[in-house]
């Protein structure tokens, strides 16, 4: 059959893996550094994927396709969601190393010192796929949700980022699946009071940006937001 459905330009695509991390059908697979329409059956021709591409690489087309098969995206989704994950499997039911805690930290203590730099982290864990959606430190949280490069490019990150806010950590490049649905659902069944985003300069940075902004649309909660972009040599831009 004839229908709309979308076409990515390898020329363009710089490999970020962002579309694929929006595509929620599991259509777009990364190939050799590059974004692939592996299941013309699983595109629903919507172009979800479209805002993620930071290089326009991705459009719109009317071909030959098959028709999208709703049923087996269901099934492939029901499939992912079953299966163990390893990456972070360990014996026994529950995984000690991702066992929530809130930390104390002692908010009088001086900072910047160039020795013994007390943590600003105030939870556990900071993962994004690991932390609970509905942990008590998010009730009045201001949210931090930042690419994981972040604070290793920027040196002062935790002094002025982590400091009184509960962090967010993810690489949309190197982790699998879409960070929306988490984020909307802990947006959405939490008082957050507000939400800040750090990402780096580089494209594919432009997925853990894309992916907050639609869970706060979609938690249907009016809360104030900004973007801080870090360069590669360590600076914020403006």
């Amino acid at each position: 059959m004839k229908r709309r459905i979308i076409k990515i330009d390898t020329e363009k695509c710089n490999g970020c893996g962002a579309c694929a991390a929006a595509c929620h059908e599991g259509a777009i697979e990364m190939i050799n550094g590059k974004a692939t329409l592996t299941r013309e059956d699983y595109c629903d021709g919507l172009g979800d994927c479209l805002p993620a591409c930071p290089t326009d690489a991705i459009s719109f087309e009317e071909r030959e396709a098959p028709e999208y098969n709703e049923a087996a995206v269901l099934a492939a989704k029901e499939k992912k969601a079953s299966a163990p994950q390893k990456a972070h499997s360990c014996p026994g039911s529950h995984c000690p190393g991702t066992q929530s805690r809130a930390i104390k930290r002692d908010l009088q203590a001086p900072i910047g010192k160039s020795t013994n730099v007390q943590s600003q982290l105030s939870q556990w864990p900071c993962q994004i796929k690991l932390v609970p959606v509905n942990a008590p430190y998010f009730e009045n949280a201001n949210l931090l949700i930042a690419a994981d490069c972040t604070a290793y490019a920027y040196g002062n990150f935790h002094n002025e980022f982590i400091r009184n806010h509960i962090t967010l950590i993810g690489c949309p490049k190197l982790d699998e699946g879409d960070y929306a649905d988490k984020l909307t659902q802990i947006i959405k069944n939490n008082n957050i009071r507000s939400v800040k985003i750090v990402r780096m300069e580089v494209p594919c940075c432009s997925g853990i940006e894309n992916a907050a902004k639609r869970a706060i649309m979609q938690s249907g909660k009016f809360i104030p937001w900004q973007v801080v972009t870090i360069s590669t040599d360590g600076k914020i831009l403006e």
